[in-house]
């Protein structure tokens, strides 16, 4: 029996990461003989055992063979006789498929130290259009990469398009997609993501609604980027910089989805995009298994990032509007995610990426006057019917008093 480390953690260390997870193999042996020496079981379609101390996964090594349509359709075999290159030449791409002997040797026999050395990403063998979650695996290493200079192979994009061409891609449950999609959203670049699906026509079969942006024109004067799908990728640019947070990032996503579906007659401008982008969001969380923060903060963003942008503009009472309708006063950690976006938003646009935000600061102070508004004594001063209005009037008074402060010369 020879036991190997491999994967990420092999491709780490030749990149000069830090490794933070370790994955091995074991050769020459048979199920009985890991559970032996009290190796505990977990997998379910090929043997995989955690080790008694370290917790760490061992898997046999173990060839494949397709077997039906979709990424379940498999048949695996793991006879002791399989060999660490056998097991080696089953991964997805060549920077995965290296290995580490227990003397430290690396075993390459399809090159990824070279290709990490050219920073590139490319499949191993043909067997790669097998199993279609390779399509969101590589678009996820694409954009764990990009600031390290990595691109996909023209040959493994082209693979890619014909995988979709195939079906293979209709074939992903809505779990798998989901999973690797927030994966990339809480990683560094996950414009970079969206764009790989794109380029091998991927994002049309996943996100409709997303494709459907590309090509959707805008008003030159507020979108000198012009193109809905570009500005909603800058948007995503945006908001990875203001933050990690991959409910404001999923915002950022889909916070201009309605301009899609705008009819023709009114481009480039999109009267009524913000409630037919709610529809959208829903639809598409319906679909994937959405958390339910993200999905609230993307509609909120959908809805009312049009208001934060005019908020100068705003009539008072409006202004309470808009704190009431984000829920500002019972989720104030919500309300910040929403200005993030709106921020992200605004400054994901042509020659705007650099400019300050200052609505997001008006909303604030309006924000902070009304929420000390003393609610508890404005109830002792009314019946119960007629206490959320008296609330609200009082709400409204504070936010007029403080704006008209704040243009006092």
């Amino acid at each position: 029996m020879k036991v190997y480390l491999v994967g990420g953690a092999v491709r780490d260390e030749q990149l000069g990461l830090p490794v933070r997870e370790r994955d091995w193999c074991v050769v020459g042996a048979a199920p009985d003989e890991l559970t032996a020496a009290g190796y505990k079981p977990v997998g379910k379609d090929f043997p995989v055992f955690l080790h008694p101390k370290s917790k760490e996964e061992y898997a046999l090594a173990r060839t494949e063979r397709k077997t039906a349509f979709g990424y379940h359709g498999f048949a695996f075999n793991t006879d002791p006789g399989v060999t660490i290159e056998e097991d080696l030449s089953r991964r997805d791409l060549t920077i995965n498929a290296m290995a580490q002997d227990a003397d430290g040797k690396l075993i390459d026999p399809f090159g990824g130290a070279e290709d990490i050395k050219r920073r590139v990403l490319r499949h191993v063998s043909d067997a790669f259009a097998e199993d279609p979650v390779r399509i969101l695996r590589t678009a996820k290493f694409a954009a764990r990469f990009a600031a390290y200079g990595f691109h996909i192979a023209p040959e493994t994009r082209d693979l890619m398009r014909h995988m979709v061409a195939a079906g293979e891609a209709n074939a992903l449950v809505p779990d798998r997609v989901w999973k690797e999609t927030e994966a990339a959203l809480a990683g560094p670049d996950p414009r970079v993501f969206f764009e790989a699906l794109r380029a091998c026509r991927a994002l049309r079969v996943l996100f409709p609604e997303v494709d459907a942006l590309f090509g959707i024109p805008q008003p030159a004067k507020w979108h000198p980027e012009i193109d809905c799908g570009l500005h909603t990728m800058m948007t995503l640019d945006q908001a990875s910089r203001l933050t990690t947070d991959v409910e404001v990032r999923f915002a950022a996503l889909v916070h201009d989805l309605g301009k899609a579906t705008t009819d023709p007659k009114d481009l480039p401008t999109h009267p009524g995009h913000e409630q037919r982008g709610c529809n959208l969001i829903r639809a598409m969380c319906d679909r994937l298994p959405v958390p339910r923060a993200c999905r609230d903060l993307g509609l909120l963003a959908a809805e009312y990032h049009t208001h934060c942008h005019r908020m100068s503009e705003l009539r008072d009472d409006t202004v309470v509007r808009v704190l009431e309708k984000t829920d500002a006063f019972r989720r104030p950690e919500r309300f910040a995610q929403f200005l993030l976006a709106c921020e992200a938003d605004a400054r994901g646009r042509t020659r705007f990426e650099h400019r300050e935000y200052p609505q997001a600061n008006l909303l604030r102070e309006a924000f902070a006057v009304a929420s000390a508004v003393d609610s508890a004594a404005i109830a002792g001063q009314h019946e119960a019917g007629q206490i959320p209005e008296a609330i609200r009037r009082a709400r409204i008074a504070a936010v007029s008093e403080s704006r008209a402060r704040a243009q006092a010369p």
